[in-house]
């Protein structure tokens, strides 16, 4: 007999809205039970799953026998606070939203859960978009051993949040924690290795300056540059850009090695492109080999309905699909809590780099399985 997974969501924001219609298009899977103090999210939470339970309390949903796991979606400064309070109240499958933690002084606390192996996957929508799962797949074939690999992503402004919390850099950790904390764990996951020196700049030149909230001026970041070092000659560089939203593509990945280039190009949300334009762009993956010379370029198509539950090309169903399995099954998550402290720790050091002007060195930690890792000097 096949098992409905249940699904528990905590934050309907956006992005808790987007699990929820993402977990309706699942086989075999439902959401049971949210928490939102907002008036207004929980109405339109209410009319997304009427059936659902409405808690009144965060602890009340996860205490709520009628989910099988839990999605933690709430705005980045209550990560933490949140994946503690679940943790100790029960053992559950949890999939909580990127960044994992905000502040340097966070990084103790997570310490201390990853030492009990809790069953905890990051949500790193990125690694699923179709093209990026592509480029993933053919990185190593085309380039020979990646070399160098640039990220650019160019985009529309940080959207309007339920308190405006994402105006500020306390609330958020910063744009290269809150926004690009995506890249930097792609930037380890293609290079197979741990960072060992940031380099940044970045500020605040276009958006949110003309704003206040209750007297308060934005600090967000709108735009920046990023150079990460890799052992072994290999380096990775971020650009990011929050006011050209008239991009054809939003993000461009490109990795190169001794035999080639392979790029993925990504289209922003389809409800943002403008319909006189006609149909929006389709992803692409671009192969380049040095011999022979000749691109090849692959259209990338996702399905429309999978477009049209969310902003993220599709990959919040694809991670859906992954975690579902991960509940079923157990296991290792796709991605751990130390890939999603390591990408928090890199856009940390990108942001003192950036802020102080200089280049932050990672240093090396043992682990207790004896491995190492590096953790930016930014936050230890």
């Amino acid at each position: 007999m096949t098992r409905t997974i249940r699904y528990g969501i905590a934050g309907t924001g956006m992005m808790g809205l987007e699990h929820i219609q993402n977990i309706a298009l699942l086989e075999d899977a439902e959401t049971t039970a949210t928490y939102e103090p907002d008036p207004k999210q929980r109405q339109i939470a209410a009319a997304r799953v009427p059936k659902a339970n409405q808690h009144d309390s965060f602890d009340a949903l996860v205490e709520d026998d009628s989910i099988d796991c839990l999605v933690i979606a709430s705005p980045n400064y209550l990560h933490m606070d949140q994946l503690e309070g679940a943790l100790a109240r029960r053992k559950i499958p949890v999939l909580v939203e990127k960044p994992l933690f905000t502040h340097p002084a966070d990084r103790v606390r997570l310490d201390r859960l990853m030492a009990s192996n809790p069953n905890v996957w990051v949500a790193m929508e990125y690694r699923y978009m179709p093209p990026i799962a592509t480029l993933l797949e053919r990185a190593a074939e085309v380039t020979g051993g990646i070399k160098m690999l640039t990220i650019r992503e160019h985009r529309f402004p940080f959207l309007e949040k339920i308190g405006d919390w994402n105006r500020f850099n306390r609330f958020t950790g910063g744009t290269l924690v809150e926004k690009c904390c995506h890249f930097f764990d792609l930037m380890r996951l293609m290079t197979g290795a741990e960072p060992s020196r940031v380099m940044a700049s970045a500020g605040q030149a276009v958006n949110h300056r003309d704003e206040r909230y209750l007297g308060q001026i934005p600090d967000i970041w709108d735009n920046g540059y990023a150079i990460v070092e890799f052992p072994h000659g290999v380096r990775a560089m971020l650009e990011l850009c929050m006011f050209a939203e008239g991009s054809r593509f939003q993000e461009e990945i490109t990795a190169v090695g001794p035999l080639g280039k392979i790029e993925a190009r990504v289209p922003g949300p389809t409800r943002f492109w403008p319909a006189h334009l006609g149909a929006p762009p389709i992803a692409e993956v671009v192969i380049s080999p040095r011999t022979p010379k000749g691109p090849q370029t692959v259209d990338v198509p996702v399905d429309q309905r999978l477009l049209e539950a969310g902003d993220h090309n599709g990959s919040t169903f694809y991670q859906h699909q992954r975690f579902k399995e991960f509940v079923l099954r157990g296991g290792l998550p796709d991605v751990s809590l130390h890939d999603g402290k390591m990408a928090v720790l890199m856009g940390l050091a990108a942001q003192q780099s950036a802020t102080e002007g200089t280049a932050v060195a990672l240093t090396v930690e043992e682990k207790p399985d004896g491995t190492a890792t590096r953790l930016a000097e930014a936050a230890s």
